[in-house]
């Protein structure tokens, strides 16, 4: 708030002191945008001619509603439960804030009555007052016990960041490396790098750090499509570990 006063305070002395200056020349002086300069000369200028004091316009305008915000009629919550609970014909999801005020403005009961048609803001209040819809459910995390060593597994791609983007070739992903880290240690055990990591390479690269260090019992990773063959199942793995040359 201090430094509000003391930004309004010096673009009232600057504007004194030079008066022929732009707004864009007071707005580079005090580090404002031009729309904040114009905005605050004119508040001070009308509200001095008013007869108010410059250290009262200074502190700003109180940002409490003057007015309370209009209530809601029963009949149009009735109306936004109703459309909630029970989706109109051809609807074939529950409807949002959007599809219920397009609604709401085609109900013949609503315009008989001439009742204002809420906001969508409005009609999420509502929704989310009479329990429509749920407060998200926020997780406690919890302490996972540390695994035993060489039993657990996280594998993740990174890009090598020091191999730049090829201009007539790849843009990104130019050239990855395929980390395994032994979860109970986190110890690295293997970075397998390659400019050409596909789902077959990269489970040929895992066959290998599992043929010197063993099969775990569980392997962590992400979303990355090319981990869709381990997703199928571990059979799938083993046999592309353990074919014989």
């Amino acid at each position: 708030m201090i430094s509000y006063y003391g930004a309004r305070a010096n673009l009232y002395f600057l504007s004194q002191k030079y008066p022929d200056w732009s707004h864009q020349q007071l707005a580079s002086a005090l580090g404002c945008s031009k729309g904040w300069v114009k905005k605050w000369l004119k508040r001070l200028r009308e509200e001095l001619t008013q007869g108010i004091a410059l250290q009262d316009i200074l502190q700003g305008h109180s940002r409490t509603r003057i007015h309370p915000p209009a209530t809601v009629h029963p009949l149009v919550v009735e109306s936004i439960l109703h459309i909630r609970d029970q989706p109109p014909e051809g609807l074939r999801r529950v409807p949002g804030a959007e599809a219920i005020q397009y609604y709401l403005k085609r109900d013949p009961a609503l315009q008989l009555f001439e009742m204002p048609i809420p906001s969508q803001k409005t009609i999420y209040r509502v929704l989310k007052y009479h329990d429509r819809i749920a407060s998200p459910h926020h997780r406690v995390p919890e302490p996972v016990e540390r695994p035993a060593p060489l039993t657990c597994w996280q594998i993740d791609f990174k890009d090598v960041s020091s191999v730049p983007a090829d201009a007539s070739g790849k843009r990104q992903h130019v050239v990855e490396t395929l980390n395994v880290i032994d979860m109970g240690t986190s110890i690295l055990l293997d970075a397998h790098v390659r400019p050409d990591f596909t789902a077959e390479t990269a489970l040929e690269a895992l066959s290998q750090t599992i043929q010197t260090y063993g099969c775990p019992h569980r392997i962590t990773l992400d979303r990355d499509t090319r981990w869709i063959v381990i997703h199928a199942g571990w059979a799938v793995l083993m046999a592309v570990i353990f074919l014989p040359l």
